[in-house]
């Protein structure tokens, strides 16, 4: 099963878009192990949200978009990644582990969903 891990990180904490060399290294042996336990598919960092838009379209409405900053959200997504597991309990415990790699985080893990498993498919 594949699973999208998104990290959100309050954007005005210095470390946020900084961080450290040892940060650097301990998420770089994180990535290394995950890719040779052929877990990771894919693992990106975003830019801060100043150089983000937001687009919005309201049930009946039209469609408006906001350049970042987003100064309404003390949280961003500050990067996400796409892994193989074989349940959501892996995925959380992975997810877990990953979370201890920074001072403070939060990660949403959500299951994607397989072209098999739409109703007409399924």
């Amino acid at each position: 099963m594949r699973f999208l891990m998104m990290h959100r990180l309050d954007e005005s904490a210095p470390e946020a878009w900084n961080p450290s060399q040892e940060f650097m290294e301990k998420m770089g042996a994180f990535i290394q192990d995950s890719v040779e336990k052929g877990i990771l598919i894919t693992a990106e960092g975003v830019h801060p949200s100043e150089k983000g838009a937001l687009v919005r379209k309201a049930r009946g409405g039209a469609t408006s978009w906001t350049d970042g900053p987003f100064t309404e959200a003390k949280e961003v997504i500050g990067g996400f990644a796409l892994l193989n597991f074989k349940d959501r309990t892996e995925a959380v415990e992975f997810a877990r582990r990953y979370a201890d790699l920074f001072e403070e985080v939060e990660v949403e893990v959500r299951q994607v969903v397989e072209y098999d498993e739409l109703p007409a498919h399924a």
